[in-house]
């Protein structure tokens, strides 16, 4: 996958935002909202970039085609990081 500049950032970050970092006291109400909007637009953003790769494509076949592309891909990810985390627990 490539990376895309987005700004200042590039896509996709090298190392995620470790939201346990904030502290150890229970996070404020503001803090648990910034949380979620975090969360929110990265999930945004991951479905633009789908979206945008599928309007892309020149014919609804190759349309269908790329979204099982991703589909796949998707799916040996959380196939892969399920493994791991069966491993460290």
């Amino acid at each position: 996958m490539s990376g895309h500049g987005t700004g200042s950032g590039q896509w996709p970050v090298a190392e995620p935002v470790d939201f346990g970092a904030l502290g150890t006291a229970e996070p404020t109400d503001d803090e648990l909202y910034m949380q979620r909007a975090a969360e929110r637009a990265l999930h945004e953003m991951v479905l633009d970039s789908i979206q945008h790769d599928l309007r892309q494509q020149p014919t609804p076949l190759s349309v269908l085609t790329a979204a099982r592309n991703w589909c796949t891909r998707i799916t040996a990810a959380a196939d892969d990081i399920a493994r791991e985390k069966r491993k460290a627990a």
